[in-house]
């Protein structure tokens, strides 16, 4: 009981949290060139702390394979967008891809959308391109950015492993919390788009 309150309260944090925290578009917002700014630049960001929490939410509904095959996806995907993104290669619609990976994996949360674990790797890996290629493209050419690269990579992971505790720590008991956390993350990515938040 004491364990399930706990969670709870955590969850309600980090949405508040997450709700105060600024909208930033990624390239040229920052340094790139340490392992430390990588890691913080991930969590600067509402749009990408709130699709990271959400992959997390949306495997622990699915469970089995896709509890560790989706955040998997989504950052292996992303260190080759971040690869093309510091290689300049183009990858069209990237921001609006970006806002569109918020309301959707937050609408697949919120709708508890159970989809077989292949098409899920498809879905995040797609829009793990596009944030992997905005980070990409922030990054000098240079070891230190590579450092950078490994700093977004592990705060991705564990963003990720954020929303699967939250999820898994409510249990079914509590599985509209879940889901409710999820029409939050579809709600900040209709604010983004709207120019609200």
């Amino acid at each position: 009981m004491i364990f399930g309150s706990t969670i709870r309260t955590t969850l309600a944090a980090i949405l508040l949290v997450a709700a105060v925290m600024p909208a930033y578009a990624h390239v040229g917002i920052g340094t790139a060139s340490s392992f430390t700014a990588g890691f913080e630049h991930p969590m600067s960001g509402l749009d990408h702390v709130a699709v990271m929490i959400a992959v997390g939410l949306w495997a622990a509904l699915k469970g089995g394979r896709a509890v560790w095959a989706w955040p998997l996806a989504f950052v292996g995907v992303m260190l080759a967008g971040a690869a093309l993104g510091m290689l300049q290669v183009p990858v069209p619609f990237v921001e609006p891809g970006i806002l569109a990976s918020v309301v959707a994996l937050g609408l697949l949360v919120a709708l508890a959308v159970d989809l077989p674990v292949s098409a899920g790797v498809a879905i995040i890996g797609l829009f793990a391109l596009f944030h992997g290629h905005a980070h990409g493209t922030e990054v000098p050419e240079t070891a230190a950015g590579l450092e950078y690269v490994a700093g977004f990579a592990v705060a991705t992971a564990l963003l990720h492993a954020v929303g699967i505790t939250a999820a898994l720590g409510l249990g079914t008991r509590f599985r509209g919390l879940t889901r409710a956390a999820g029409a939050s993350c579809a709600a900040v990515g209709i604010g983004l788009a709207f120019g609200v938040l």
